[in-house]
């Protein structure tokens, strides 16, 4: 209840709100956007956790607090209404206005013809897939390709590993995947932007990431350079935390453009997505760096990046074909539900193997 306690606190006060806004129909939309966020954003609390343990306590708080404020309000309101606002060439009052007045029964243009704030936001989606794609199929790579002591599906990861001294080999996989989805799905009219959003993607996560290993490098250069047990502090913290706020960014998009099935009303969007959603994500987040749940369950890390591929390539897919939300939320808690229960079965077989080693010890004749 420490940790959960708030984020039930908030779906509470959210859900009232909502009631209040709406009636019963604005509450039953509002719940079920929180579940909706929270079943598509659990790879995305693990890997926040396996980031967020190499930070210091006061940057920890830091990404727990201010950056639940960007998670809820920058992601889950600003950023539809500033896509808008951008793409369309809309003052933000404007973009606003058009978001809290759609359309009579559902209809995704006003009778003059002009678009609603719903048909305006999912015809900038073929960009927002390509930028968020580009940068969860690098984080994918880059992982993946990596030499790890321990590998979950050990057959394919090996292998991975053993291409990945290639240099530069995940860039290279990203861009071909973003000129395949340029090319083979995009529509016509959309070649150029999506080529260009996806490139600006792979850029993001190149600087973003390659300044966190930069400082981190120099801050602990006294201390035989940068390790897992060094938590990263000053300007090192400050980069994994704009990483960590761009990765939330990443994985939000398919949250957000999936809500307007459900409801275009941003204040809706804004409680479930961002106040019941990003909040039990937080806590979610919390519990696995508290409990040390990444160590324990040696496998669930690999899961939440074999999600985050599938994450990538449904976001790519989706800049010419519709995939239904459930879709990519269900393929997200599968791979993590594999990784968590080969995890349980791992520890087990090693307890009884643990225990089988100990009568032998006790068996074997002591040296005088």
């Amino acid at each position: 209840m420490r940790i959960f306690g708030l984020s039930i606190l908030v779906t509470v006060l959210s859900l009232i709100a909502a009631l209040v806004y709406g009636g019963p129909t604005a509450l039953v939309l509002c719940a079920i956007l929180g579940i909706l966020e929270v079943s598509l954003s659990f790879d995305n609390a693990v890997i926040n956790a396996s980031i967020l343990q190499r930070m210091s306590e006061f940057w920890q708080r830091i990404f727990l607090t201010v950056g639940v404020v960007i998670a809820v309000f920058g992601m889950r309101l600003v950023f539809p209404l500033a896509i808008v606002w951008i793409t369309a060439g809309l003052s933000p009052t404007r973009a606003f206005d058009l978001a809290m007045n759609p359309p009579a029964d559902g209809a995704l243009t006003f009778p003059d013809g002009s678009a609603s704030y719903e048909k305006l936001l999912t015809d900038a989606h073929p960009q927002i897939a390509a930028f968020g794609g580009a940068f969860l199929l690098l984080l994918f790579f880059n992982f993946i390709l990596e030499e790890h002591e321990v590998t979950w599906l050990g057959w394919i990861e090996r292998p991975l590993a053993r291409l990945g001294k290639l240099d530069m080999l995940a860039v290279v996989l990203t861009l071909a995947g973003i000129v395949v989805a340029a090319e083979f799905i995009a529509h016509d009219d959309d070649r150029s932007t999506v080529l260009l959003a996806g490139i600006l993607g792979v850029i993001t996560y190149i600087l973003v990431d390659g300044l966190g290993s930069l400082f981190h490098t120099e801050e602990n250069s006294g201390e035989g350079g940068p390790s897992e047990v060094v938590k990263a502090t000053g300007k090192a913290a400050f980069f994994l935390f704009l990483y960590l706020e761009v990765l939330d960014a990443s994985f939000s998009f398919d949250g957000v453009i999936g809500a307007f099935a459900i409801t275009s009303d941003p204040i809706l969007i804004a409680l479930g997505l961002g106040l019941i959603g990003a909040m039990f994500v937080r806590s979610i987040t919390v519990y696995l760096v508290r409990k040390g749940t990444l160590s324990e369950y040696v496998y669930l890390e690999h899961g939440a990046f074999w999600a985050i591929g599938a994450l990538a390539v449904i976001l790519l897919i989706t800049i010419g074909v519709h995939v239904n939300e459930v879709i990519s939320g269900l393929v997200g808690v599968a791979f993590i539900g594999a990784a968590f229960i080969t995890s349980i079965i791992r520890n087990r077989r090693e307890e009884a193997e643990s225990d089988d080693a100990e009568p032998e010890l006790e068996k074997s004749p002591s040296l005088s």
